[in-house]
């Protein structure tokens, strides 16, 4: 361990090119957490980049070096999946799916109940974000023509997606970060993660089902609403899920590694007859993989100069280790709300080997409590997930206003309830 007055003389001992990085590294965070620069036309995609590029020319080190600061197989894995969920969107799957959950005789209770299920398992396999933005119109026309109250359902929504995709390594970006550079295994990692996400989603639901918000008055049916347009293809439908099928198989029961795997079937559902590769294309979020690969390397340069280490050492030597489970807990969930959930992740993952090497039973388990703590930490503000920002908009653009305080009524209240829950369950686990 190092002391703490050894390591103020360290950090008072870095060259000017140390300080610098360590000001654009600030710079990038600060505009992670901002959504952008004051002043500037950047979002934090731009930031990323922009950071990447000043971290590049202040380090001084060949472009190869900031190439291998990119961890492929994570990049790789995400877009083979942005690759399988167009070809998901584009054959009308979610937006059936939507229509014939909002079409079963069911009360209202009945009916949050099944559309949080459905938003809950269809995360888990195919992101959370693409889920609320296909279910989002939908919910919002069924609410309104059933004369439904559509903050809980919309609401409930962007949590469900949120908590369901959590159950497994490829639900959610920071999950397949997290996955790919500590080499969980995706089998241990579902049974691990499943039951506290069940419990989670059980939780949700009895707090729009019986909370204070399931008293509010419903209104009154609009007819004139019109039907949600759908345009429903079987057979890409079908071609979409053997793909999503076969790769769920992969995981489960072989070594294949992911990225390989899910590279493959995205080739597969490429190589088509009647949807154009470039419209498939389209559909993937190509500013999300900018952003990865941005803070990759911003976060490499950082490293190099010795003072995230020197930091966590000063953490240690006073009692806060960032691998054991509470601090990990406390602090994942602060850094989610601060400066979103993926950046959080990408600052944590390389300070938890302290318990081993990826594969030993300590550092899986703070896989598994960091990748629960960060997504559940999404639901705790509004701007705390780019899910929850989806459904805002889409409600919207369906004349239905949603604002941080709706959004943190019910948020709040399941965040808190659900991160009890993923300690509990954990530390049971420990037991």
């Amino acid at each position: 361990m190092i002391p703490p007055d050894l390591v103020q003389l360290q950090l008072l001992g870095h060259d000017p090119q140390d300080w610098a990085i360590l000001a654009v590294f600030g710079t990038v965070y600060l505009g992670m957490f901002l959504g952008g620069l004051p002043h500037f036309r950047l979002d934090r995609t731009g930031v990323a980049v922009l950071g990447a590029i000043t971290m590049i020319a202040l380090a001084g080190h060949p472009v190869e070096e900031a190439a291998r600061a990119v961890d492929l197989p994570t990049i790789v894995l995400l877009f083979a999946f942005m690759v399988v969920s167009a070809q998901m969107r584009l054959g009308g799957f979610y937006t059936e799916v939507t229509r014939r959950v909002g079409e079963l005789p069911l009360s209202r209770r009945g009916l949050l109940a099944a559309l949080i299920a459905t938003a809950g398992v269809l995360s888990a396999i195919f992101s959370n974000d693409i889920i609320c933005l296909a279910m989002t119109p939908v919910v919002a026309h069924l609410c309104l023509r059933r004369g439904l109250a559509p903050l809980p359902f919309l609401v409930g929504l962007a949590c469900a997606a949120n908590i369901g995709s959590a159950a497994t390594l490829i639900g959610n970006p920071q999950n397949m970060l997290i996955g790919s550079l500590l080499k969980l295994d995706f089998g241990a990692y579902l049974r691990s993660a499943l039951p506290p996400v069940a419990i989670s989603l059980a939780l949700l639901w009895l707090w729009l089902a019986y909370g204070p918000g399931s008293r509010a008055p419903d209104p009154a049916p609009r007819t004139e609403v019109a039907d949600d347009e759908h345009d429903f293809d079987a057979f890409q439908t079908a071609k979409g899920l053997t793909v999503a099928a076969a790769l769920m198989a992969v995981f489960l029961f072989t070594d294949w590694p992911r990225d390989v795997a899910a590279l493959v079937g995205a080739g597969v559902l490429l190589l088509s007859r009647r949807l154009h590769s470039a419209h498939v294309m389209g559909f993937v979020d190509w500013q999300l993989l900018l952003l990865f690969i941005g803070l990759f390397v911003v976060n490499h340069a950082v490293e190099t100069t010795g003072v995230a280490a020197q930091a966590v050492a000063w953490l240690a030597g006073q009692g806060v280790h960032l691998a054991e489970p509470g601090p990990l807990l406390v602090v994942g969930v602060t850094l989610s709300n601060l400066v979103s959930n993926v950046p959080a992740v990408m600052l944590l993952l390389p300070h938890l080997g302290s318990s081993g090497g990826p594969g030993t039973p300590a550092v899986d388990q703070a896989g598994v409590l960091l990748a629960l703590a960060s997504t559940f930490a999404g639901n705790l503000l509004l701007v705390g997930s780019i899910a929850n920002l989806i459904v805002v908009d889409g409600a919207e653009k369906n004349g239905i206003a949603i604002d941080w305080r709706d959004h943190a009524r019910i948020g709040v209240p399941v965040t808190l309830a659900t991160l009890v829950v993923v300690w509990g369950w954990l530390a049971w686990g420990r037991a």
